[in-house]
């Protein structure tokens, strides 16, 4: 019975990690496209100056995730989060008080880089140390919990900046990281090292790779071209999907469709959660990359439908929230659970150099050559990523017919 107990997913942590989730991310990314107008307004900068600036913190974030990684494997992602809130207190406290466009991007690119401290990568890799066992369960169910992130923060960033200055509001999110999430993470920090300690002396339960050692190294390579190719069509679109919608000829109705984006991401990790079961990781992943050049093609057949721009916010977003998950689950999965967290960071690290670029990339083709051309470059990129995870599965399947050729011509 005791046996079967500890193999359920944690789920006091999941909740508590759940929360914050949601406030890392409306906190540190999502309150952003909010506030940046006035912070456009004070320091004088256009729109495009300050989303570079978020670009130029997102890349040099990104180049920090693998020493952030090792740093998961070595301390524990515990640690790290509880580290990574009060950093991210701190950032937000010191980007309100900045004073001069110098000193507002060096607090931008502190913020970026502690919200690697405590987003998914450092999220996954704690649930894969509380119960590695059930940790791609663990996984979907944060996923889906986290995924409101935007739905809450939008609406509740908006409220405060009408009563208060941006400033006013990175403080209150400082205070909310601080009092909220800091708590939070040191609790799961002292559970996992309390579980460690009454565990000391038995074997050790971890996750085994699925993965013969000698693809290893290519398999890996290829899940991360994926995966950064994802990010690059979804960082892309996410950003630029209502002028984009707008442009194909859409009109007020490109807001309307773009507000399904959301719903539709919460949807699918609700239904993977559901039905996904079955399913190998490497399955779901070729599901997810497929799903997102498929939104693209049925947006650039139907345009200007206002029902095939529908369609297409919901298979995106479908796409796009199914992502999410086995990002995280597939090298668990392919990889096992030793090295977790090192491995998290040098995906994420790819991905975020890759993604930075996309939305500057996407306006300049727009700019240069017109919408359509621009989503049909999109969608053959995605189109790579899917090629990307048929390749891991054909290596694998070389692979076993090689060993099996082998084992009959032995007998």
């Amino acid at each position: 019975m005791t046996a079967t107990i500890a193999e359920r997913p944690p789920v006091a942590a999941i909740l508590a990690l759940g929360l914050t989730q949601i406030i890392g991310y409306g906190s540190l990314y999502y309150s952003f496209s909010i506030l940046a107008p006035s912070m456009a307004q004070d320091l004088n900068w256009s729109s495009e100056w300050i989303f570079g600036a978020l670009s130029a913190a997102l890349l040099i974030g990104g180049l920090a995730a693998p020493t952030m990684g090792k740093w998961i494997d070595r301390f524990g992602a515990g640690r790290v989060m509880t580290a990574g809130s009060a950093i991210a207190a701190a950032a937000l406290a010191a980007c309100a008080l900045s004073s001069g466009k110098i000193a507002f991007v060096a607090t931008l690119i502190a913020i970026e880089t502690a919200s690697n401290l405590v987003q998914y990568g450092a999220a996954f890799a704690l649930l894969v140390q509380i119960r590695p066992t059930v940790a791609q369960r663990s996984i979907t169910y944060l996923t889906l919990i986290a995924g409101f992130a935007s739905t809450i923060f939008w609406p509740i960033t908006t409220a405060i900046h009408a009563n208060m200055s941006w400033q006013g509001v990175y403080l209150v999110f400082a205070a909310l990281n601080l009092a909220v999430c800091l708590p939070i993470h040191v609790w799961l920090a002292l559970s996992v090292a309390k579980s460690r300690k009454q565990a000391a002396g038995q074997r050790a339960k971890h996750v085994e790779p699925s993965l013969p050692p000698s693809i290893r190294t290519a398999a890996f390579a290829l899940m991360v071209t994926g995966f950064a190719l994802e990010s690059f069509v979804n960082a892309a679109l996410l950003v630029h999907m209502v002028p984009v919608l707008s442009g194909l000829g859409l009109g007020a109705m490109a807001v309307i469709v773009g507000t399904l984006f959301g719903p539709s991401q919460v949807l699918s990790r609700f239904t993977n959660m559901i039905f996904g079961g079955g399913l190998s990781q490497l399955t779901l992943a070729l599901i997810s990359a497929v799903l997102l050049p498929a939104a693209l093609v049925i947006l650039i057949i139907t345009a200007p439908s206002v029902s095939g721009a529908l369609a297409f916010a919901v298979v995106f977003g479908l796409g796009s929230g199914l992502s999410s998950i086995v990002q995280g689950t597939l090298p668990l999965a392919l990889f096992g659970s030793e090295g977790y967290g090192k491995r998290q960071g040098q995906v994420l690290a790819i991905r975020l150099v890759i993604s930075s670029t996309a939305p500057f990339v996407l306006a300049f083709m727009m700019e240069n050559i017109g919408v359509l051309w621009s989503l049909t470059v999109a969608a053959i990129v995605g189109a790579i990523a899917v090629v990307a995870f048929i390749a891991i599965g054909r290596l694998a399947h070389l692979l076993d017919r090689s060993h099996h050729a082998l084992g009959r011509t032995e007998t």
